[in-house]
């Protein structure tokens, strides 16, 4: 399988980055690898686990004799350029919002629904970061008890935002610096900022996300419509709240769980701890810091619940740029090695 070629369109981006790194450590079997991204990054050389390349105009890439495309260039982009891709025979795994609730583009979490992607007619969607960290830990609980209902807090790292929020929320750490008594006692001056409508910088938004209906966010929505759909449950009971706060890598979700078949945290956790891709800590919380740079998931504080038994309250954390973006988008892809 070493002949194949494989693109990452979107190469030069905060998942990009991560794909490319991710692909040379798990020794992706690659005969030609090519690097896309938009005209301003073109002829822009990375070097990679498999040597230099030179990153192309995706506006001007032929797609023909690719076969297996990783996608995370944006919506557009996606719903632009990936049916041009698949219709010239690559499979394409795409980290967009762009194909995911296409009732004919399958929703994969690997190691929760991975039998969906055989499903796919040329494009394979990657489910948001948020819910993919969840579901890594709400899976194997559904899989033994019926999940009918879940309460969810998200809180997601700006990093799932882009190199541009990463960027902001270091240059508002240092202007915060400058003036920390105003913090305490309040009169802090306003920061610069382009990303997020308010500061995130020592402080949280629980607002992530853009409004889209009745109050909710696309984040919240997101939430609810995926995790429906990787689950294969249509009229699953959701409520959602998406809150940004200020950490470079990892989301971290707690959800309060609820079964058909009364759970208890003994089983919760042995679910959760036999299940592939997952780690229990027991022992102390996992945080989004212990999480970064890691594939696993981590789940941890798993209780039973205080009113009605028979649920699971949990915390899980992820690192969004690897399980919850590139990781899973390749293992998306060694499913067809």
């Amino acid at each position: 399988m070493s002949d194949l070629t494989v693109a990452v369109v979107g190469a030069t981006g905060a998942v990009g980055r991560v794909m490319r790194d991710t692909l040379s450590e798990r020794s992706f079997p690659i005969g030609q690898l090519r690097l896309m991204a938009s005209e301003r990054s073109a002829g822009t050389v990375i070097e990679t686990g498999y040597g230099p390349f030179e990153v192309e105009d995706l506006a001007k890439v032929d797609p023909a004799g690719i076969d297996i495309a990783l996608f995370s260039a944006g919506a557009d982009r996606s719903r632009q350029y990936g049916p041009k891709f698949a219709e010239a025979g690559a499979i394409v795994i795409d980290n967009s919002s762009a194909f995911r609730m296409d009732a004919d583009v399958p929703l994969v979490v690997a190691d929760v629904n991975s039998d969906a992607a055989f499903n796919h007619h040329g494009i394979i969607a990657n489910p948001n970061c948020t819910t993919m960290v969840l579901m890594m830990a709400v899976g194997p609980l559904h899989r033994a008890a019926g999940l009918q209902g879940m309460v969810t807090t998200s809180y997601q790292s700006v990093s799932g935002t882009g190199n541009r929020a990463i960027a902001e929320l270091r240059d508002q750490v240092e202007w915060f610096a400058k003036t920390p008594q105003a913090l305490i006692d309040g009169g802090w001056e306003e920061p610069d900022h382009r990303v997020f409508t308010r500061p995130i910088g020592w402080n949280v938004l629980p607002f992530a996300g853009t409004e889209v209906e009745a109050g909710y966010t696309d984040e919240e929505m997101k939430l609810q419509n995926e995790s429906r759909k990787i689950l294969d449950i249509p009229e699953l009971l959701v409520e959602p709240t998406c809150v940004r706060v200020p950490v470079l890598v990892g989301h971290g979700i707690a959800a309060t769980l609820w079964f058909r078949d009364p759970l208890s945290p003994e089983e919760a956790t042995k679910l959760i701890d036999d299940a592939p891709g997952v780690q229990v800590w027991s022992d102390r919380t996992a945080t989004p810091l212990d999480s970064a740079g890691m594939d696993d998931v981590l789940v941890s504080r798993i209780r039973g619940t205080l009113g009605e038994s028979g649920g699971i309250n949990l915390w899980s954390v992820g690192d969004n740029l690897r399980k919850g973006a590139a990781l899973n988008t390749i293992q998306i892809a060694e499913l067809f090695l």
